[in-house]
């Protein structure tokens, strides 16, 4: 196990950036910016290259989980004014407008879904070490070899990696040790870049990466004596698939979890409808019974 964890390498990196700041960093072969240091800028170059270097070493920890993880030439570039009639900018300032071979092996949108799920594989693994389920860490790497054998697109292994993830949650945890391991695993992701009603921001974000087309949601339903709240949600497009029987819903679940830390998601329930899934997402003040990470796909009624 590292010495220092992602959630503190990226608090790193994030207290070196100014808004202001005309330095970035960027992969000097295909002029990706990659996490931690996407959209983040710095007031000098010296501290924008720190900022490179721990970027680096994020990326080695997030390969410690998925050894196909891209390999990127971090640079520090520059926004320089250009001034009328002159053509020069510092050297290092521009990104090549193509990748290095010539292609780009994905899209924008496809490699914010990839960076999402290596993240939310990352913390959730990384939470694993750090609380002694040696078991499960075990398979979790072992069905990850598994699949890299066989999955050769690295953006369909990136999602074959979370729901076999989330199957095997299942499969080696009950259920308050699920709700223990991804309430720590949400907490070390970065806080919401913005606030509102959880289950709307979090399917909204969900959508803009790539993980669903669409949604449709319910107004809640109250339970007062219950303490507890639910909605219904209706999702087409779903990009992760059921694994016996069960629909994995880890990425929605930790999500909502890091909007709500102190409202605790219930088991969810899943049923499938003709062009998607139906999803009943459930709040509550106290956790309940029931798997987290992937929910049984219940017969239509």
């Amino acid at each position: 196990m590292l010495g220092t964890s992602l959630g503190e390498i990226r608090d790193h990196v994030e207290a070196l950036a100014s808004d202001g700041g005309t330095y970035y960093v960027v992969c000097g072969r295909t002029g990706e910016r990659p996490v931690p240091t996407a959209g983040l800028r710095f007031e000098e170059r010296a501290t924008a290259r720190n900022a490179a270097r721990a970027a680096e070493q994020y990326r080695t920890a997030l390969r410690r989980y998925d050894p196909r993880l891209p390999c990127h030439d971090l640079i520090v570039c520059q926004d320089v004014p250009q001034v009328a009639g002159t053509a020069e900018l510092e050297r290092d300032s521009r990104p090549p407008s193509s990748p290095v071979h010539g292609r780009a092996s994905t899209t924008p949108e496809s490699r914010r879904l990839v960076e999402f799920c290596h993240e939310l594989a990352a913390v959730v693994f990384e939470t694993l070490c750090d609380a002694g389920f040696t078991a499960v860490e075990t398979a979790v790497m072992d069905a990850y070899f598994d699949l890299a054998e066989t999955v050769t697109d690295p953006d369909d292994l990136c999602l074959c990696l979370l729901e076999s993830m989330a199957a095997t949650l299942d499969g080696h945890l009950d259920s308050a040790e699920q709700a223990t391991v991804l309430a720590s695993a949400a907490s070390q992701l970065p806080p919401p870049a913005t606030t509102g009603e959880p289950v709307t921001t979090t399917l909204a974000r969900l959508r803009r990466l790539g993980l669903f087309g669409s949604y449709v949601r319910s107004p809640w339903s109250v339970d007062p004596a219950g303490g507890t709240r639910s909605v219904s949600v209706k999702l087409s497009g779903y990009a992760l698939t059921p694994q016996d029987g069960r629909l994995p819903v880890l990425p929605v679940v930790l999500d909502l979890h890091r909007r709500r830390p102190g409202r605790t998601p219930s088991a969810p329930e899943v049923v499938a409808v003709d062009d998607g899934w139906r999803l009943t997402l459930t709040l509550a003040d106290e956790a309940t019974s029931g798997a987290l990470a992937s929910a049984p796909i219940r017969s239509q009624v």
